[in-house]
């Protein structure tokens, strides 16, 4: 894998020479206007056509801000924002294309194209709030037919910043991506996708994701900062056949209002070869890592290695489930080391417009949980160098659940539930629960909890070969011969 990550790193930079030294074009030359205030859809769009049309180029913005419906990135195009420049999403949703082939709405479109780019230290801002306030207004009136779901429009309608879809060798550098109406930047069925430098603030309006890579392969992601309302760094497969491979993720941070690193939830197709490192996850509400597979993905050999977790409301949540029937699901092979997390008893995302939801009440701190369900068994989880802070204060009057055979047994599967840690509401563990599932080792992990919880900090039920050897549990008001690991049909295992 680090000969194919090297071959990607010398295509990707050699593509970004041959952009860099190709010939520039100054938008203001193809009549657009850098007042903030002027239309410039019809001369942008011009400029990108005849860019591509003479062989490749960049296409400078400089000067302004530039406002602009939808524009199709083409072959051979590098969008160049200078510094203290931005590319200005129209407030008028008319202005926007919904690609037939893609099917997604987006200020930036590329449809089939090679060697394209978005690069420079300018700005390219949706303006969303205003786009899907006005979209909502439009469905009131009965001019855009829409179900509202969730009160809100269909993601698929509101504008993104980006969505490039079956591109190939795409380099977005060194710009910062504001305020989309939807996801923010979404790469489907894309290959050789370099992403570094780049400044996410995603979070001015409803499914604000930071970055979502579908079905792509040969990835790399460094040197990047996010702040989203929604999932940070996201993995989607929406097609059974679609395959994401050979994805690096490196030196970035992410703060949000729901997941840090999350796969799924869409997740149809094959996940293999990931590896995240040296990532800072912070003031982020739902879990630092969430790795779902829940629509018949087979998702292995993930590695995250060096992760700081700060103020987030769950470190690790594994799962699988049935929610869309289908092909059986696989979860296997996943490494996670050198990982320090601390947990809040309080809600970790206050401050944003669209935090998460307050969670159906009573519900005490959740554990870390590696939670299968029968039949589709999690395989292979290795935590190594690991250490999590818990506050603990669970209360049994306040919620109880507690660690009998017939009580752990009646914990619902709840297999066919959108998958989140907090679904259960009150689990029997502090720090991590553990179900339906084989070969589970712990290797110089530190579970802390810093005021008394009622629960044990591990409990296993329906593992096969379980390894906890390497389990330190540290909680300074326990009462004394409390036990802090318990199992149920539990086979083949160590304890020290």
């Amino acid at each position: 894998m680090n000969v194919q990550r090297s071959i990607l790193v010398l295509l990707l930079t050699l593509s970004v020479s041959a952009s860099s030294a190709a010939k520039d074009f100054l938008a203001t030359d193809f009549g657009a206007k850098a007042d903030g205030a002027t239309l410039n859809t019809a001369p942008l769009q011009a400029a990108i056509d005849f860019i591509s049309a003479q062989g490749g180029g960049r296409l400078i913005l400089s000067g302004g801000d530039f406002l602009s419906g939808s524009l199709y990135l083409k072959s051979g195009v590098d969008l160049h924002i200078s510094a203290g420049s931005r590319l200005l999403g129209s407030p008028n949703p008319w202005d926007y294309v919904r690609d037939p082939v893609a099917r997604w709405t987006a200020l930036l479109l590329a449809v089939d194209q090679h060697d394209i780019a978005l690069t420079g230290a300018g700005d390219v801002d949706c303006q969303g709030f205003e786009v899907g306030t006005k979209i909502v207004e439009y469905v009131h009136k009965g001019i855009v037919k829409d179900k509202l779901g969730l009160d809100r429009v269909s993601a698929e309608i509101r504008p993104e910043n980006i969505h490039f879809y079956r591109c190939e060798g795409v380099t977005i550098q060194d710009v910062s991506i504001k305020n989309p109406a939807s996801w923010n930047q979404q790469y489907d069925q894309c290959r050789n996708l370099l992403i570094e430098r780049v400044k996410v603030d995603s979070k001015c309006y409803w499914n604000n994701d930071g970055l979502d890579v579908v079905d792509c392969s040969d990835v790399i992601i460094r040197d990047c900062d996010f702040d989203a309302s929604d999932d940070v760094f996201c993995f989607k497969s929406h097609v059974s056949y679609g395959v994401s491979e050979n994805i690096l993720v490196e030196n970035c941070r992410g703060r949000s209002s729901a997941n840090g690193i999350k796969f799924g939830t869409v997740t149809r197709g094959t996940f293999r070869n990931f590896t995240f490192r040296n990532i800072e996850i912070y003031d982020t509400y739902r879990s630092a890592i969430t790795i779902a597979s829940v629509d018949g993905a087979t998702i292995e050999n993930i590695t995250v290695d060096g992760l700081r977790s700060i103020n987030t409301g769950n470190p690790i949540f594994l799962r699988t489930g049935s929610r869309n029937g289908g092909a059986a699901p696989c979860l296997r092979n996943i490494v996670i080391k050198n990982m320090y997390a601390e947990v809040p008893f309080d809600k970790p995302d206050a401050g944003y417009m669209y935090e998460g939801p307050v969670e159906d009440l009573p519900r005490n701190i959740c554990p870390s949980g590696i939670q299968g369900i029968p039949g589709l068994r999690i395989e292979n989880v290795l935590l190594e160098n690991v250490e999590i802070h818990y506050p603990g204060k669970a209360d049994p009057d306040y919620a109880y659940c507690g660690t009998s055979k017939a009580e752990l047994e009646a914990i619902p599967e709840l297999e066919k539930s959108y998958p989140e840690f907090s679904n259960w509401k009150e689990l029997p563990a502090w720090g991590f629960y553990i179900r339906h599932a084989d070969n589970i080792t712990f290797k110089n992990v530190k579970l802390v909890v810093e005021d008394e919880d009622y629960r044990p900090a591990v409990v296993c039920d329906d593992v096969n070969g379980l390894d906890l050897k390497g389990l330190t549990v540290m909680q300074k008001s326990a009462p004394k011969g409390k036990k802090q690991t318990v199992f149920n049909k539990v086979r083949i295992f160590k304890l020290k």
